[in-house]
């Protein structure tokens, strides 16, 4: 496998099941050396907590370069300088900024209605402090109006004044490629990191994907739902097939891979053993 940096990400655990899950599974994920890790965000104020009490945790009792999400959605420009302030304090020097999605029951937006506008905040804010992250979409957002105005948006949060990007999961690697072409014409030229969503359950995985827009290359959905319920058989052939579109990623110059760990150690590994054991 080659030497590119790799990043994991989780959300923070709610119930006591949900914490013990995730701390099973660090210290495998850990024994990798990832270059960092991240956090999602819960907007909305019942969930607001959840993320710097996981990040600290990250942070202090795993040693981890911990990176907190931070959304637009449901937070008040007071609620989100407060979580800044924080987070630096804590030691933590790159975010994760997103528009996010709007909570359930919630009528409005937040002080701040796109992701442009929260980079341009943090920036403004603590200028060359923290590394700002933000999301792409190789297979365009879901909500945007076409392909064109998807990347307008993508520059605008460039503009504002990312460091960095992470894409949304996919599962074609020549539109990834395509994606990074379309950008660097438009004058983009930020790192853009490849989220890795590895295959662990179809059911969920068909869920997410539905609601994102990440498309499932037909025949893989057609072989995964034929092998039913057998679980063993599912991870060797979804490891192998993320494995390829790993390697082929890392070949055709992706600068790092994020793999979207949905709190669970066993489907990473087993992608990250199969490319290791390629060389």
């Amino acid at each position: 496998m080659p030497a590119v940096p790799i990043s994991f990400e989780f959300f923070p655990p709610k119930t006591d099941e949900q914490k013990a899950t995730l701390e099973a599974a660090l210290p495998k994920l850990k024994a990798l050396k990832p270059d960092y890790v991240s956090c999602t965000f819960g907007a909305g104020g019942s969930t607001l907590n959840y993320t710097p009490e996981t990040i600290r945790r990250l942070h202090d009792v795993h040693g981890l370069d911990a990176a907190p999400h931070l959304s637009c959605m449901g937070g008040t420009r007071k609620e989100i300088a407060a979580l800044l302030g924080s987070y630096r304090t804590m030691g933590c020097k790159r975010i994760v900024a997103l528009r996010g999605d709007l909570p359930s029951g919630m009528a409005s937006h937040g002080d701040f209605r796109y992701a442009s506008d929260l980079v341009d905040f943090i920036r403004r804010e603590h200028d060359g402090f923290f590394h700002i992250e933000v999301a792409c979409y190789p297979e365009v957002h879901p909500q945007a109006d076409d392909a064109h105005a998807d990347l307008a948006h993508f520059k605008s949060k460039v503009d504002a004044g990312a460091d960095g990007a992470i894409t949304q999961y996919f599962y074609n690697a020549d539109g990834y490629f395509r994606f990074v072409e379309a950008v660097r014409k438009i004058g983009i030229d930020i790192p853009i990191v490849p989220g890795i969503m590895p295959i662990a359950n179809f059911s969920q995985l068909k869920r997410f994907s539905d609601m994102c827009g990440a498309e499932i290359p037909r025949w893989l959905g057609k072989r995964l739902h034929a092998l039913g319920d057998d679980a063993e058989a599912i991870r060797d052939l979804a490891s192998d097939f993320v494995a390829d579109l790993c390697d082929r990623l890392v070949e055709g110059g992706a600068p790092g891979l994020h793999f979207y760990t949905l709190n669970r150690a066993r489907p990473t590994l087993a992608v990250i053993e199969r490319m290791r054991s390629r060389g």
